[in-house]
């Protein structure tokens, strides 16, 4: 069944606990798999930006794939020695069928990690394998905790040419160890990152299911020419932060065809915190995100910020869908961002089971410190909607602009919302913003003023990531060396 059919079946929440069951049981099935000699793997072909001259398995370094042998100097060894191919068409590292524990491990330029059907990439629980790092330059604290962060576990940085894909392989971040100590207080610095990619220009993440990340899934950051498609990103809905894909920074992006289930936002479109991101200046630009789904019952399915320091602008959303999910395309922001958040365009949303469909706030007041510019205030303009059914609704608007700072140019056309038995006794809410509506119901607040047969914009250009086109490379058992 596709995701969008089982999507509207009435017993959906029974058969997602019965398809996360059913996921469990196999992945601990993986524990007892063999791997396979290199020469046993089959020949297979697969889309990627770029393809390789060179292939090794992951088996050749001394992998073992038990779900009990640690891997991280196996995956460091590989990619080291795979490294010297940067600049002879590049290399490939396959992960073969089987359980692969392993820590925190660096990428390198000109290559692929490709994950086969059956392989897990399982993350240790040891906090000894994932080195600490500094705080990220545009946020001048830890996200959770001020004093530093943990690495991803797969992390890359001042990269070109990288690309995670697989035949629908796993990564599993074996979050629970990381969540019990959030909950309690414990963490001195930031939960790690599943997959983060820094200072980084053409990645590729593919074709792949990332279940339980200690936090952040898929963070690129201060980079560019990015596709991000073909994920299946499965968290439980009760733990914060554990955001699907956060675009940091980044200009250039394509996010396609992904299914996020999270306790957080599917997507945050982020740049940079307060001061720091102010001070470090790089926006989040020319971001593209097509045929997402999101189940996310107290997040956004799209957040545009909190952390927009830097500015985003030009994002647009194109056929989504939400289900149980709090909100839909949201804006937040506070006094001491600055910048911007502005060319927002959002077409074709199919909403169900929301507490709020078009929901805005400035006053969302997380801080990385008591240093930040009362006078920095964030300016949000040019915010377009259009194309919009929603059902089973509590709240059809609730915008919350800054007073003497009002957000402007907000657009709102066809749309049509069926409020659910326990909806807001005023469907919208509206302080400190302006804006046109045309053909919503219901009746939008007085400050989004009616206009006849209006329809808002959305870009008939194509961004330059939306032309990149994929290759058909492959891997042959024979060739590897």
């Amino acid at each position: 069944m596709s995701h969008k059919n089982m999507m509207k079946s009435p017993v959906f929440e029974n058969s997602y606990v019965i398809g996360v069951i059913s996921v469990l049981l196999i992945f601990g099935s993986l524990a007892e798999c063999k791997e396979p000699s290199s020469s046993k793997l089959k020949n297979f072909d697969y889309p990627a930006i770029n393809c390789r001259k060179h292939s090794a398995v992951l088996t050749d370094f001394g992998g073992v794939g038990d779900g009990k042998t640690l891997n991280t100097k196996a995956f460091n060894s590989a990619i080291t020695n795979l490294s010297q191919y940067a600049n002879d068409g590049g290399a490939q590292l396959i992960v073969p069928p089987g359980k692969w524990l392993t820590g925190s491990f660096n990428l390198t330029s000109h290559f692929t990690l490709f994950l086969q059907k059956d392989s897990v990439i399982l993350a240790s629980q040891d906090e000894s394998e994932w080195p600490q790092f500094p705080v990220l330059p545009s946020y001048g604290s830890g996200r959770n905790a001020s004093d530093g962060r943990f690495s991803s576990l797969v992390f890359g940085t001042n990269l070109t040419d990288v690309i995670i894909t697989g035949n629908n392989g796993t990564i599993d971040g074996q979050g629970s160890y990381w969540w019990d100590k959030f909950h309690k207080g414990q963490m001195k610095i930031t939960r790690p990152y599943m997959i983060e990619i820094m200072y980084s220009d053409q990645i590729q993440i593919s074709n792949l299911t990332l279940i339980n990340s200690p936090s952040w899934f898929v963070h690129p950051v201060y980079s560019s020419n990015i596709i991000i498609n073909g994920l299946t990103i499965l968290a439980p809905v009760d733990i914060p932060n554990t955001d699907g894909i956060d675009p940091d920074s980044c200009t250039n992006v394509r996010i396609e065809d992904n299914y996020i289930v999270s306790g957080d936002d599917c997507i945050a479109i982020k740049s940079g915190w307060d001061e720091y991101g102010i001070k470090f200046g790089k926006p989040s630009q020319q971001i593209i995100i097509r045929r997402l789904t999101c189940i996310s019952p107290k997040s956004a399915m799209v957040a545009l910020g909190s952390e927009m320091s830097g500015g985003i602008q030009d994002v647009r959303v194109e056929d989504v869908t939400a289900i149980k999910t709090e909100s839909a395309v949201r804006i937040k922001t506070a006094i001491g961002r600055g910048a911007y958040v502005k060319d927002i365009f959002v077409k074709g949303m199919n909403l169900d089971t929301m507490k709020y469909v078009f929901w805005m706030t400035g006053s969302y007041k997380s801080h990385p410190d008591n240093g930040f510019d009362p006078n920095a205030l964030p300016k949000i303009s040019e915010i377009n909607y259009r194309d919009v059914t929603a059902k089973n609704v509590t709240i059809a608007g609730k915008l919350d602009g800054i007073s003497n700072d009002p957000f402007t140019g907000i657009c709102v056309s066809n749309a049509t919302i069926e409020m659910s038995a326990h909806k807001k006794k005023l469907p919208w809410n509206c302080t400190d913003v302006s804006g046109v509506t045309s053909n919503v119901s219901p009746t939008p607040c007085e400050l989004l003023a009616e206009k006849e047969k209006f329809e808002c914009p959305f870009p008939t250009d194509k961004l330059t990531i939306e032309n990149v086109q994929f290759k058909t490379c492959n891997f042959k058992s024979s060739v590897i060396r």
